[in-house]
């Protein structure tokens, strides 16, 4: 049994999503939110299959994955931790919880940690603004942040 070279199976496992979803009304946003569960971000290799099965331009869909920040171009860590910097959170010192999680985990906005545990990312208001400053680690969102809570979140996506 031989090996399929990468792109080929991202373009059957994408072409797959696609076939799936393309009758929906509006189906890019639910085909690239598919290609990213499948792959944990949206291979480059996939655009053209998505724009073929779509009837829609390469940069067309290009450009509906780099406007979305939600859209990743490389996997992401283990984790994904999402800081809010809306104005709420701001008024409530996020910028010095960023700091001190940037400096902790030793990356910036949009990087991952050398040993792939943790991706952080900037969000713009998580509907929290009563409980700011606030995050989100997986998908669970928490309130409130303070020192105790950074450092628990950081031992959280460090084990």
């Amino acid at each position: 049994m031989t090996m399929q070279p990468a792109s080929t199976e991202i373009a059957s496992r994408t072409a797959a999503i696609v076939q799936e979803l393309k009758d929906l009304e509006g189906p890019l946003l639910p085909i690239l939110h598919g290609i990213q569960e499948e792959f944990g971000h949206v291979p480059h290799d996939a655009l053209p299959v998505v724009a073929d099965g779509l009837n829609l331009s390469r940069a067309e869909v290009h450009g509906v994955v780099t406007f979305y920040h939600d859209f990743r171009a490389k996997p992401a860590g283990r984790h994904v931790l999402k800081l809010c910097q809306a104005e709420a959170c701001q008024s409530m010192g996020s910028d010095a919880v960023a700091a001190k999680i940037k400096q902790l985990l030793g990356i910036d906005f949009h990087e991952t940690t050398r040993d792939g545990s943790v991706t952080l990312e900037p969000v713009y208001c998580l509907g929290l603004c009563a409980c700011s400053p606030s995050a989100m680690l997986d998908g669970e969102v928490i309130g409130r942040l303070d020192d105790e809570k950074i450092e628990e979140i950081v031992a959280e996506v460090r084990s």
